[in-house]
């Protein structure tokens, strides 16, 4: 266990001053009988005690390196800025407050704040879901006539470049303690350009 400041200021008192000083072996051996529960010091330690009391005129550990903590003012500002706006990000925070992302990153995860994905939900107009069903019934009818007709169709994939403010599901989040199952309506209707591949197997 290690010695705190109050243990190395009684092994100077046991060590003594003027005629009265007592060896560094003697003062291990004290040092024991007054705190027989403890694991004994060393001869080594008395000495390091004694020798930065000299040096230094006081027996207390020095300061820590390191960044310093983080106060409660600050990570209350933090938190307060996820509840004003919960999609704000890590690096619009250390701006606004002027600490490291590291330290906002921190914060958020020690308060269990998550940035949950927000989900991108298309905008149905009212004649979608009956175009919907229309077309459940066109293709079902068309595979009943013809067996061969799915391996007609061409399978295709799209990458959409809207030319407006829509939302990027990749770098949008919502900062919350659980999931608020947000989501984002996308129109379909947007000014856009968009490129396509096909397939047909």
């Amino acid at each position: 266990m290690p010695l705190n400041e109050r243990d190395r200021i009684e092994i100077l008192m046991m060590i003594g001053v003027g005629d009265r000083m007592r060896t560094q072996q003697e003062v291990c051996r004290l040092f024991h009988e007054m705190h027989p529960d403890r694991e004994p010091v060393s001869q080594s330690t008395v000495s390091r005690i004694e020798r930065k009391y000299r040096e230094l005129g006081h027996v207390r550990d020095a300061p820590r390196q390191g960044r310093p903590k983080i106060n409660e003012n600050v990570q209350q500002d933090v938190i307060l800025s996820a509840l004003e706006n919960p999609h704000c990000t890590v690096r619009q925070v250390s701006r606004d407050l002027n600490i490291g992302k590291s330290s906002v990153s921190n914060i958020f995860k020690k308060v269990k704040y998550h940035p949950y994905r927000v989900r991108l939900i298309h905008e149905l107009a009212e004649d979608d879901f009956d175009r919907r069903t229309e077309f459940c019934e066109y293709m079902m009818d068309h595979n009943n006539q013809n067996n061969g007709f799915i391996a007609n169709i061409l399978f295709s994939d799209e990458a959409t470049f809207f030319l407006n403010g829509h939302v990027n599901r990749q770098n949008t989040r919502y900062w919350s303690q659980e999931n608020p199952h947000t989501g984002c309506k996308n129109t379909i209707r947007n000014i856009h350009k968009r490129s396509m591949c096909g397939l047909i197997l």
